[in-house]
């Protein structure tokens, strides 16, 4: 019966492992999915056109150039390989206050001719029309040619607009040079207090004051990331902008510092367990050969503890690249390219939680997100597997 009882355990156990492994897989399978479709969406919005003179000698626009263009950034034809001439830029609806209802039609059966009439007329235009308004087969009238969006636009834009017309700007750089920013700082804060703080809770600390500090440090990984983002939203940023006379608190600092705490505990317990784990004989024939206890520290505990001190930080790294609620409170929230600590600044998963429930699903802007999301997988995945050969690298050098 007893054995009976065991195959029925270790049965469900393989089950639950099973359907662990095929869920995760199929999340992963998913995630990708979605996120490779972005890149067969129109650049232009979906169901429009741009159309220009037909004696315009430009065949294509970029989507940052179009942007400049509507934006009234780029003013010359010039400057996107045309004739020196003036870009005029004009939306589908400025056609209702250039002709009667009469003129266009009751149905708007006029309404192609009459835009045709405009283009034909103005040398320098780009129209932003629907297509189905769009005025085909009229002389003097050329529509751009429409293209998916490029992976080089994507990953080498410096510009994320997901929402504005005519073509949205999904550039990856402000993103991920903003998430790599903060995560930098946070490290390079947290990293000396974590080691200090394990110096002393290994070496230095009694038995009492261990027992006392270690499970409080503990505790601090789990508070949840919002209270560590309304701390920072109510006593960190005002401190920072009257601190140092700054026009906001929300800054790339106040998101290194709070992911910082938040990093704390991975590395101080991490940190911690690999110096204890030093053998005591190294530690005894240190002190025996003459040097003091802070010599055996520097110059045998932390050399023999470095790839678990070095795991320890790869693993705080993987805590702050992937956090998301208290960042998306304190960092300003501004796509922007980072140039200076003190400026907002907005990360990938910030960005995926403040827009994943506007997006419309299926949409370019929903597998941008998606594609966001692939990206912050694989830096996960990559921090994971660094972690994970590094400790293999310690268990090897130890003889295990």
């Amino acid at each position: 019966m007893r054995k009976f009882f065991e195959k029925i355990i270790e049965f469900i156990l393989t089950i639950s492992g099973a359907t662990t492994s095929i869920v995760i897989l199929l999340i992963v399978v998913f995630l990708f999915k979605e996120g490779s479709g972005f890149f067969t969406h129109p650049e232009i919005e979906n169901g429009y056109a741009l159309c220009v003179n037909a004696g315009n000698p430009v065949n294509r626009l970029t989507p940052f150039q179009i942007k400049e263009i509507f934006d009234y950034e780029i003013e010359d034809w010039q400057a996107v390989g045309g004739n020196e001439a003036e870009i005029v830029p004009f939306r589908f609806d400025e056609i209702f206050s250039r002709y009667s209802d009469e003129e266009l039609g009751e149905e708007y059966e006029f309404l192609p001719e009459k835009l045709g009439e405009v283009i034909r007329e103005t040398p320098g235009i780009v129209a932003f029309l629907p297509m189905q308004y769009i005025p085909k087969d009229q002389p003097g009238v050329k529509m751009l040619p429409g293209e998916n969006l490029h992976p080089a636009d994507f990953f080498g834009g410096k510009e994320w607009l997901p929402t504005t017309t005519p073509a949205p700007q999904f550039g990856l750089l402000p993103l991920l040079l903003g998430t790599l920013w903060v995560a930098f700082f946070a490290i390079l804060i947290a990293l000396p207090l974590g080691l200090g703080v394990a110096i002393y809770l290994s070496e230095l600390a009694g038995e009492r004051m261990r027992n006392i500090l270690k499970p409080t440090i503990e505790l601090l990984a789990g508070i949840p990331s919002v209270i560590y983002g309304f701390f920072g939203l109510v006593v960190i940023v005002p401190f920072i902008q009257k601190t140092l006379n700054l026009p906001v608190g929300e800054t790339a600092f106040a998101g290194s510092l709070i992911l910082a705490i938040m990093a704390l505990p991975t590395i101080i317990t991490v940190a911690e367990d690999a110096m204890r784990n030093t053998p005591s004989t190294l530690r005894e024939a240190s002190l025996g050969l003459g040097a003091n206890h802070w010599q055996t520290i520097c110059r045998v505990v932390i050399p023999y503890s470095m790839s678990g001190i070095s795991a320890a930080v790869i693993l705080g790294i993987g805590r702050v690249v992937g956090e998301t609620m208290a960042v998306l409170m304190v960092t300003g929230n501004a796509a922007v390219m980072p140039h200076s600590l003190f400026e907002p600044i907005r990360t990938i998963p910030a960005t995926i939680a403040a827009e994943l429930g506007e997006a419309p699903t299926g949409g370019a802007h929903y597998q941008a997100l998606f594609l966001l999301g692939c990206i912050l997988f694989l830096i996960t995945m990559l921090v994971s597997i660094s972690a994970e050969w590094i400790s293999k690298k310690q268990a090897h050098k130890k003889g295990f």
